[in-house]
């Protein structure tokens, strides 16, 4: 998880608050958690095209595409941000 630090000119108060991305989600059973292991793979219900999800402090502010950035690193490219007014 990643921490951003937004400046709100408004009120002039840095405001904390904690970005997460998820890829997909799946469905385990316990004791097919514990069997898995280095090199297990655990299949997501999304499709590799599919838009990932970004959560502000854990709640749903839009969705995003998976990219790589110039230096390598994995980013987002955020394609639609979650009841924004035209």
């Amino acid at each position: 998880m990643s921490k951003v630090a937004l400046t709100d000119t408004n009120l002039g108060n840095n405001i904390n608050i904690e970005l997460s991305v998820t890829l997909g989600t799946a469905s385990l059973r316990i004791n097919q958690l514990l069997k898995l292991g280095r090199g297990a793979v655990v299949e997501l219900d999304r499709g590799i095209n599919d838009d990932v999800d970004i959560y502000a402090n854990d709640i749903l502010i839009g969705h995003g595409e998976v990219v790589i950035t110039n230096d390598e690193t994995i980013g987002i490219s955020i394609t639609d941000i979650v009841g924004k007014n035209g």
